[in-house]
C-alpha cells in the first residue's frame, strides 16, 4: 500500500490557490513562454532552458507533483499567485489590456479562460 505523506495546510491551501490562478496547461505555457522566447533559438535541443522567467519556474511547478515540492517551488508559487492576483486587480484601461494580458500570460494565467 503506498502513502501519500501530508503535506502543511499551508502549502495544501496555496497548491489549491495556485493552480487556481495558474490557468493554462504547462504544455500550453511552453508553449506561449516559447513565443516569447529568444525567437529561433529557444527551439533547440532543450529549449526548455532558454524560455523567460518566472514562467519557466512556474512551468517546473506545474510539472510536479505536491509531495515534490521543494521549499524554492513553494515560494515560486506564493511569487505566481500574488503576482496573478496583483495584476488582475489592475485591469487597464482597453488600449493597455494587450500587454496586461501577455504579462499575465507569462505567469500562466489567462484572461480568457472563465473560472
Amino acid at each position: 500500500m503506498v502513502r501519500e505523506a501530508r503535506l502543511d495546510p499551508e502549502v495544501e491551501e496555496l497548491w489549491e490557490e495556485f493552480h487556481a490562478e495558474v490557468n493554462v496547461t504547462s504544455e500550453q505555457l511552453r508553449s506561449w513562454l516559447l513565443t516569447r522566447g529568444s525567437g529561433t533559438e529557444s527551439f533547440g535541443p532543450n529549449p526548455d532552458l532558454d524560455l523567460p522567467e518566472p514562467g519557466r519556474q512556474i512551468l517546473a511547478v506545474l510539472r510536479k507533483r505536491k509531495v515534490d515540492l521543494t521549499g524554492a517551488d513553494i515560494e515560486v508559487m506564493r511569487q505566481a499567485v500574488d503576482r496573478i492576483r496583483s495584476l488582475t486587480a489592475a485591469r487597464p484601461a482597453a488600449g493597455a489590456a494587450d500587454e496586461w494580458r501577455r504579462s499575465l500570460l507569462d505567469l500562466g494565467h489567462d484572461v480568457l479562460v472563465e473560472r
